[in-house]
């Protein structure tokens, strides 16, 4: 009887499949990285142009609060806006002043109730970017809406002069105004006589800036040509 005998060869494992699979796991946690930072980039950015953007509609609110302070200023006085240098249109006071007293960069704003924000003239020096103009005695304060805007306006008569009646200082004119369902707007020409005054038709324009101070720090600037 003959024995066979069956020797099994043991192959040693060097551990080359767990190498490249630590590779694969880094790659794929290198990948999920990758993609959270960038949802998250992507989801701040939706939501910085979000805030933009309520900042931005939110300025509608300025506008038409300057309108309504023009308006109100305009139907509450009989003064002649064209040539009469008391007229508040013709006059920058940057303070609310009471009745009797007199300031002397601005006589006639003596008894003239002007809200602070109001500029007779465009002041090249006068940046509505930097920030200096946004405060309490420079500018207007509308209000701050539901969603945290906080809403400033400023009005400039376009205009080269401050403090001068419209028949002696330079300014940007109208076109033509016309009567819109029996919305008349008084002419220049009606109420100024002699050199110096607009053109037949023709009405001073000015130029309302609102600035809203959203959420995140969000700013938008808002501007509109009213007449």
């Amino acid at each position: 009887m003959s024995y066979h005998t069956h020797y099994s060869h043991v192959n040693k494992q060097r551990g080359v499949v767990l190498f490249f699979t630590l590779i694969a796991l880094l790659a794929m946690s290198l990948a999920a990285v990758a993609l959270i930072r960038s949802v998250d980039t992507s989801s701040m950015i939706a939501g910085n142009l979000a805030f933009k953007q309520s900042a931005t509609n939110a300025g509608d609110a300025g506008i038409e609060a300057a309108v309504a302070w023009l308006a109100a200023t305009d139907a509450s006085t009989t003064l002649p806006v064209v040539s009469d240098p008391t007229h508040p249109f013709n006059l920058t006071c940057l303070e609310v002043r009471p009745a009797g007293t007199s300031n002397p960069t601005d006589p006639g704003c003596a008894n003239v109730d002007v809200t602070p924000g109001y500029y007779s003239n465009v002041d090249p020096n006068l940046s509505l970017t930097n920030g200096l103009v946004w405060n309490d005695v420079n500018s207007v304060l509308v209000g701050t809406d539901d969603t945290g805007n906080e809403i400033r306006y400023v009005i400039q008569r376009m205009c080269r002069d401050a403090n001068t009646p419209l028949n002696l200082t330079q300014c940007l004119y109208s076109g033509a105004s016309e009567d819109k369902n029996g919305q008349a707007i008084p002419l220049a020409q009606d109420i100024c006589q002699g050199a110096g005054c607009p053109k037949a038709g023709q009405i001073p324009q000015i130029r309302i800036t609102a600035r809203v101070q959203g959420v995140k720090n969000a700013v938008s600037y808002i501007q509109s040509f009213v007449y």
